[in-house]
């Protein structure tokens, strides 16, 4: 019998969506994360219950035979991309197999489903990029980066990170070193006392505009200007437009403003995707790979197909660009979205590109959409990934569209918002994934629904 605490030697036998794998001891499940299929592996048990055991790989006793790539120098110690040993090839085969096996756990029925689509890039994909300072060990140098991994107060620098490309690499560098030489210290999310937060860099793939914003307390009053020449004078790829200064005194561990000082420039970068401009403002957000938004958004486009004198929902609408889009082909476009600045991004944006059937509304989508007058024709739902509000999933269906487009970033919450849907006579015609975030375990999932 498992006990908790214990140390077991485990054979990973399958990798679920999300991160999870696990293998069997005298026939019972042992859950861990950030494991690959075929590893042999030492893990400690955290959590023993009646029908799951959950552990902690300590150990990488025997590779898998799928981990055959190079992988960069930050990997296994930084949190992210746990999947880069294994060929790209194999990861978005695995990514698509383990979406597939959810939607048979829950019986829904699909006619057709195409081909997983990859990423352009597989590397260097990253238009932004959220750092934290911190240190890797208690009392150790100032770093920037990423939280280590199964960690959750220590930093690894990423100086290296290549899902990034080498502008990100000169910019977190530089600030770096300016600090560290300054002897500036980090905010502590414990003792609540510090300076230097978060550092957040957004580069539009594009247009190569760059777009840098600094996150600190106010506990400190720091002259930022001898930084802003620094980065202005970098030899860069892309072209740096704006360096803002965000105060944050916030005790959650999370980017928001207090108050944002524009120090240079402006406060948003423009992007291109499919003919269309798409102003993105610091806080605004935006997919993180734009090659492969214009590969996700044409999927859409195409599941949406033929939209010519119809209405067209587009709820959790972000900054709407889903929806301008789809307004090239539609006779109207009304969108809905929670966060009030990027409707306003909407809304600008729609007027950028000289779209005048676009609505976006700011507000919660299960209180606005009941004040709505007009049918639609087409529903495109791109929820967070907690899916859809139950109620407002109750409304969506009252709505009686013949047809809904459902874009997802969780599998998980898709099949659960699908299985009620097929309940109220919505039939799955087609599923295709589109992998927009190499050597992580995520996905996006876009699934065609009809009214039978």
């Amino acid at each position: 019998m498992i006990k908790k605490k214990q140390l077991v030697d485990l054979t990973i036998e399958e990798n679920e969506f999300g991160g999870k794998a696990y293998g069997y001891i005298d026939q019972t499940k042992v859950v861990v994360k950030h494991a690959i299929k075929g590893q042999k592996v030492k893990v400690y048990i955290t959590k023993v219950r009646k029908n799951k055991v959950e552990g902690k790989v300590m150990e990488i006793v025997e590779k898998s035979p799928l981990e055959k790539e190079a992988t960069c120098k930050h990997f296994g110690i930084c949190g992210g991309c746990f999947k880069q040993g294994v060929s790209y090839e194999d990861q978005v085969k695995m990514k698509e197999d383990q979406v597939k096996r959810l939607f048979e756990e829950e019986n829904i029925a699909v006619k057709g489903w195409e081909e997983i689509g990859t990423s352009p890039l597989a590397y260097s994909y990253r238009n932004k990029m959220e750092f934290s300072f911190g240190d890797e060990e208690k009392g150790g140098p100032l770093t920037l980066g990423m939280h280590k991994r199964g960690r959750h107060y220590d930093i690894v620098t990423v100086d290296a990170c290549t899902i990034m490309d080498e502008d990100f690499r000169k910019i977190l560098s530089t600030i770096l070193d300016f600090f560290k030489e300054r002897e500036i210290p980090y905010y502590n999310s414990r003792s609540h006392i510090g300076y230097l937060r978060h550092l957040v860099v957004r580069k539009a793939y594009f247009t190569k505009e760059i777009l840098v914003n600094l996150v600190t307390t106010t506990q400190m009053d720091i002259d930022i200007n001898p930084l802003l020449q620094e980065i202005k004078n970098l030899q860069l790829e892309g072209k740096l437009v704006g360096f803002l200064h965000t105060f944050n005194d916030n005790l959650a561990d999370t980017v928001q403003s207090d108050k944002t000082d524009i120090l240079f420039g402006q406060d948003y970068v423009t992007e291109e995707l499919l003919g269309l401009k798409f102003k993105i403002s610091a806080f605004s957000f935006f997919q993180t790979n734009s090659p492969g938004a214009e590969k996700l958004y044409t999927i859409v486009r195409d599941f949406v197909g033929d939209a010519n004198n119809q209405t067209v929902f587009d709820l959790y609408c972000g900054t709407g660009t889903i929806g301008q889009i789809v307004a090239q082909n539609a006779e109207k476009v009304i969108g809905i979205e929670i966060i009030e600045d990027a409707v306003e991004a909407a809304n600008n944006n729609a007027k950028l590109n000289e779209l005048d059937n676009c609505t976006f509304i700011a507000g919660d989508v299960k209180e606005k959409i009941k004040s709505l007058k007009e049918k639609p024709d087409i529903i495109i739902l791109d929820p967070p990934r907690a899916g859809i509000h139950p109620q407002a999933l109750q409304d969506i269906i009252a709505f009686d569209a013949p047809k809904i487009v459902y874009v997802s970033c969780n599998p998980k919450t898709l099949v659960r918002d699908l299985t009620e849907l097929g309940q109220k006579g919505y039939k799955v015609q087609k599923v295709k994934c589109m992998d927009m975030f190499p050597h992580t375990p995520h996905t996006e999932v876009v699934s065609l629904l009809v009214k039978e």
